[in-house]
């Protein structure tokens, strides 16, 4: 049986239609991404499942004592909490039960066969396990500690900004970890780093989750089920953002013809994820054996971590020659730029040249000084020292706080301040109705005034106002930021079809691995790095040089007695998993053919149509969660194994 079951849901706002007589439901351990434009129902979607939204007809069923919990958007703490403490807020149950099982441990050490006591011993333990709450205060550390929220533990929650409150919620409610967790843009305001923590915690936790997110990366390495909300209605596909692109793709290709430009987009992004990220992957994949192949003997060789380490570091300047060709107009020519905020130092001993085709991201982690940076370069804010030797060219500028727009104007009024109803874009004179649609406005929303728009809404027509401007630099801060992938995919396209020179901060590792050629990388040393590499590349080198460090500083510190030890160990493997590790390549191999023939059907209009896509979808995705968890057994006990033969 299904955890929660969605049957025949409708939800309408006054006449307007937003879900209509759906199906939706949710299996222990699904992590499912709700994918679909602002506005299509995806929060509403959400919400139902929550139960903090009535419905206007259909069933929702639910098993006994489900626990749901869902992160706020505008989260609300105890009044006079400390950071800390609105962490740990809601974790009395578990620390109950922790201390109620200590005390039944220490019962039945006198009393071992009251029945009673061994009961309520055994539903506590099964409780305790089910929330993986154990460790409870060393996992609280290593959360606040991923989270930088350390420095303001003992700090009164009311005096943090809006989005360090949204990861102390965050925080809290993995910390919980309910039945089912829904999360609406869990990487809103988390840098890179906290991101990959959060997508290492949810897989190594194994939560049932439901979230919404514009971050393609994290779709794709934590969903196991995408959800598209369209047209009032819900369709399903196995798998995570490529394999959205994918089997929509091939849906697509039956529809009519109006479809054709999302198919466009589509097929351009799918091509793009094939040649980026899937080459990247197996271009990573010699580098990743030569990792795990010293991992066994790192305590005894140094020399070879150092050795592999170094040839990281070879691989990685190999990608940051200077690319920059110097009959370029120049628009920006740094010399020893250093910027200090009040008593905090940003940036010190930055020269570099920003060239007239450059397309450069700024990236780093919360705080270090990128959206400064971008208003050094605007001269909103002095330097400290240095100079900053500027062209004669003109500036395109998106910032957060969407200043661009007036919240008293209509959208013609906008887009046409001295009247008409014509606008010109890049050279070409355009209906504005005609260029708005390009942003998935419709007709009827040209004359609302910005001011009731939504967030997202308005960063649209922020962007959209942008790329009719005549000007040489577009200077962007954080653009996906309330943006839907729909709209991430047209600023995409708009920005590469600009003919000058970009510069954006983002967190959005995938937008920027598609979008930049070079980054500026703040270092926590107060320095910039110029790279070359892609993003997601830079932070795997980065990552794997971390490892290095880690395995050579544990080298050094390790004594012999410790290693001799470990050998004295006797490991055996039992007859059951012995006998696993017989049968379980077969069933990997037989799985992996069950999985080939459903992608295979589900590239054939006809194999599928005949079948039902839904019915295929779900087939399959049930059959990865089954394949995983096969694999996952063998390499446990392929290790086991290694592990005996080396002792």
């Amino acid at each position: 049986m299904a955890l929660i079951d969605l049957q025949n849901i409708s939800k309408h706002y006054s006449a307007q239609k937003i879900l209509t007589e759906i199906n939706f439901h949710v299996d222990i351990g699904e992590r499912i991404v709700i994918i679909g434009k602002n506005g299509s129902g995806k929060s509403t979607l959400m919400k139902i499942v929550h139960g903090t939204l009535d419905t206007d007809g259909g069933v929702r069923i639910t098993q006994n004592d489900l626990e749901i919990k869902m992160l706020d958007q505008r989260p609300n703490f105890k009044e006079g909490a400390t950071v800390r403490q609105a962490v740990e807020d809601g974790l009395d149950e578990l620390n109950q039960a922790k201390k109620r099982y200590e005390e039944l441990s220490l019962s039945l050490a006198d009393d071992f066969n009251n029945k009673k006591i061994i009961d309520e011993h055994e539903k506590l333990s099964r409780y305790i396990e089910h929330h993986n709450a154990w460790n409870l205060d060393d996992k609280i550390e290593r959360i606040i500690h991923h989270f930088d929220l350390k420095q303001y533990e003992d700090k009164p929650i009311a005096l943090l900004s809006g989005g360090e409150q949204r990861r102390v919620a965050l925080a809290s409610l993995l910390l919980q970890k309910p039945d089912i967790l829904l999360l609406d843009e869990p990487t809103n305001h988390l840098d890179v780093y906290m991101v990959e923590f959060l997508k290492e915690l949810i897989l190594k936790e194994k939560y049932t989750l439901i979230f919404i997110s514009h971050d393609r990366y994290f779709i794709d390495k934590i969903a196991t089920k995408s959800i598209e909300v369209e047209d009032c209605a819900l369709r399903e596909y196995s798998g995570g953002y490529s394999d959205y692109l994918t089997q929509k793709a091939e849906w697509m290709r039956t529809l009519q013809k109006q479809h054709d430009n999302l198919l466009g987009i589509l097929k351009r992004e799918n091509e793009w994820y094939a040649r980026g990220v899937r080459a990247r992957l197996k271009r990573n994949e010699g580098r990743k054996e030569r990792l795990l192949e010293i991992r066994e003997d790192a305590k005894n060789n140094p020399a070879k971590i150092r050795q592999i380490s170094l040839e990281l570091q070879r691989e990685a300047k190999h990608f940051n020659r200077d690319k920059s060709v110097n009959r370029q107009k120049m628009l920006f020519e740094v010399e020893d730029l250093c910027i200090t905020l009040g008593n905090k130092e940003l940036l010190k001993d930055f020269t570099t040249r920003i060239l007239q085709k450059d397309v450069i991201a700024i990236v780093g982690p919360n705080g270090s000084g990128k959206s400064t940076l971008l208003k050094v370069l605007l001269g909103r804010i002095q330097p400290t020292s240095g100079k900053i030797k500027q062209g004669d060219f003109k500036i395109g500028y998106f910032d957060q706080h969407r200043e661009l727009l007036d919240d008293s104007k209509n959208l013609i009024e906008t887009f046409c301040p001295n009247g008409g109803d014509r606008v010109n874009v890049r050279g070409a004179d355009m209906h504005v109705y005609g260029y708005l649609k390009n942003f998935l406005f419709p007709r009827e929303f040209l004359d609302k005034k910005v001011g009731v728009l939504s967030g997202g809404e308005k960063n649209r027509i922020a962007l959209a106002l942008l790329f009719t401007k005549d000007v040489d630099i577009l200077i962007l801060d954080e653009p996906t930021n309330d943006l839907d992938i729909p709209t991430i995919n047209i600023l995409e396209e708009q920005l590469t079809n600009f003919s000058g020179a970009v510069i954006i901060v983002s967190h959005d590792r995938y937008f920027v691995d598609k979008i930049a050629k070079k980054l500026f990388i703040f270092k926590t040393d107060k320095h910039i790095e110029e790279s070359y590499q892609q993003y997601s590349e830079y932070l795997e080198f980065e990552k794997e040089l971390q490892e290095l460090e880690n395995m050579q500083n544990n080298a050094q510190e390790e004594k012999p007695k410790v290693i001799i030890k470990e050998k004295e160990k006797v490991l055996k493997l039992s007859f059951k998993e012995k006998i696993a590790l017989e049968k379980l390549p077969l069933e990997v191999e037989n799985l992996e053919m069950q999985i080939d023939k459903l992608n295979t059907c589900l590239a054939n209009p006809k194999c599928y149509e005949e079948i039902g896509i839904s019915k295929l979808a779900k087939d399959l995705a049930d059959l990865k969660i089954v394949y995983d968890n096969k694999v996952e057994e063998l390499l446990e006990l392929q290790e086991k194994e290694e592990e005996i033969n080396n002792s």
